[in-house]
């Protein structure tokens, strides 16, 4: 089975692999291990989710910055790879852009094509976004949207909505000037248009026209939305490559985002030595072999010589970015990010919470204890371990409760984590850097108690379920972290892998206990 662990809970879109390599899934998710983790955890599937889970040998991702971002890339990536268990769009399921032709007068409409001559704008995933924002810039500017110019006015210049150049009602340079006044809202420049309809949105509110203020304050927010513009599919004419790295120790840790024809297509992940001068190594022995794009956006200046080198075999000149803000340095910190989460994602947790607890050093091993009762009965334990910030799946260990009667969670923590530590003491085996609790100060105060009773000096901390606060021993209120804090959501995520396994054993003895 496929392990989900190595994921983050960011957005972004995951690639099932076969045997051979190949990609025969391609999803978007807000939540990456979740959505993975779910192919796993359920009883019943339809018979092609069931054929897709048994036939996923690997697994890939790409983390994005924003869940729309994941939906852009999902499509991006079905298109480039055709994976057998995607359904096969066709290339008028591409999302729908803005398209003012190119014409004396030009028009406004929705296109999901790219054929005709003129400025395409987009694509948008919200179709209700996109009909807000094409509404406003069309009134705002008295955009024409008719195929073709008639000699006779039409209803929307009665009613205030287009300019009508077809009955001369506007020169054909002022009306050209509205259309670039558009096309800079549509880049995202839309600061004094927004200004404006604030303006109107106030004076509705002052006037009590309530309704038709909250029809403003939608357009406001689609307009916002528009000047987030998408660091994955975007209008350009040329090939990029995005290359981030990190050093660590004697090793290099590299990542390669593709992007063709402004749609990132996906990503290569390299380790290799250190050298004085590895990054010109690396990029003098991989476009050798692969043909160098038109730009490469890295976070250095290259040498002349280096550049030289890619624009000879380029056959024509590279561009080398080193951007400092926009687009390009939102890709940057996407590959970044990538990198970060793909290579060092377990370090930077454990920094995270041993920064929090005030731990001497970060927790290399980390044992996380949860109790489960289910109908008042069948009471047990589990105690999952992380490894380096990742689940060390060999440690599991479950415990069925031997010396409490009824349910009593705090008696029930104290047995679980006495036997624990009485066996490995007794054995001489490792110990812990880290206890974690499932509960609150109750379920703490049980298995710190047995811990000091053991002779035994480990930190723990546990974490309340109801508002997710974490506790440490001798300290009456929480400690002061914010619920998405790195450390916060390390500990959830460990609490959560502990109460999963804990429950899993609780229904495998409930349901050895019912008589077939």
């Amino acid at each position: 089975m496929i392990d989900p662990d190595p994921l983050p809970h960011l957005p972004g879109c995951y690639l099932f692999l076969d045997a051979s390599g190949e990609v025969i899934y391609v999803g978007k998710a807000l939540d990456l291990k979740k959505r993975v983790a779910s192919y796993f955890q359920k009883r019943e599937t339809d018979p092609k989710t069931a054929a897709l889970v048994c036939a996923a040998r690997g697994l890939d991702f790409i983390v994005t910055g924003t869940e729309v971002e994941a939906l852009l890339l999902e499509n991006s990536l079905i298109k480039k790879h055709w994976p057998k268990y995607n359904v096969r769009l066709k290339d008028s399921s591409r999302y729908a852009s803005i398209h003012i032709t190119d014409e004396e007068f030009p028009r406004i409409h929705l296109s999901r094509r790219r054929t005709a001559p003129g400025s395409y704008f987009g694509p948008f995933v919200s179709a209700r976004e996109r009909d807000l924002v094409f509404s406003v810039v069309r009134k705002t500017f008295g955009l024409r949207t008719c195929r073709r110019l008639a000699k006779r006015e039409c209803l929307r210049h009665a009613m205030g909505a287009c300019s009508a150049p077809c009955i001369g009602g506007i020169s054909a340079a002022e009306y050209g000037r509205r259309v670039g006044r558009a096309e800079a809202v549509l880049k995202g420049r839309t600061n004094e248009l927004i200004s404006s309809l604030k303006e109107e949105m106030a004076h509705l509110a002052e006037r009590r026209e309530f309704e038709q203020a909250m029809e403003l304050r939608d357009e406001i927010r689609a307009l916002v939305s528009l000047q987030e513009r998408q660091n994955v599919e975007r209008n350009k004419r040329f090939d990029e490559d995005v290359l981030a790295y990190a050093v660590d120790g004697e090793e290099v840790y590299l990542m390669l985002f593709k992007v063709y024809k402004g749609t990132l297509e996906g990503k290569e992940e390299f380790v290799f030595p250190r050298t004085e001068s590895f990054l010109e190594e690396f990029i003098v022995q991989h476009y050798s072999e692969n043909e160098p794009p038109e730009e490469l956006i890295v976070g250095e200046a290259l040498d002349g010589p280096l550049v030289d080198f890619l624009s000879h075999v380029k056959g024509r000149r590279v561009r080398v970015t080193v951007p400092k803000q926009g687009e390009k340095r939102k890709l940057l910190d996407l590959a970044d990010k990538n990198l970060l989460i793909r290579f060092f994602g377990g370090e930077r947790k454990l920094a995270a919470l041993a920064e929090a607890l005030s731990l001497p050093e970060p927790p290399k091993v980390i044992e996380v204890f949860d109790v489960s009762t289910l109908a008042g009965s069948f009471t047990v334990g589990s105690m999952v371990t992380f490894r380096d910030g990742r689940p060390d799946k060999k440690r599991y260990r479950r415990f069925k409760i031997r010396t409490v009667e009824g349910v009593d969670d705090f008696a029930s923590m104290g047995e679980i984590v006495r036997r624990r530590y009485a066996r490995l003491k007794e054995e001489g085996e490792e110990m812990p850097d880290l206890i974690v609790i499932d509960g609150g100060k109750g379920q703490l105060f049980a298995a710190t108690r047995e811990i000091r009773n053991l002779g035994l000096s480990i930190p723990a901390i546990s974490i309340a379920k109801r508002e997710e606060e974490i506790y440490v021993p001798g300290r009456i209120r929480p400690l002061p972290l914010r619920k998405d804090d790195e450390a916060t959501l390390f500990v959830r995520e460990m609490r959560d892998e502990a109460h999963r396994f804990a429950v899993k054993y609780n229904r495998l003895l409930q349901k050895k206990a019912i008589p077939s």
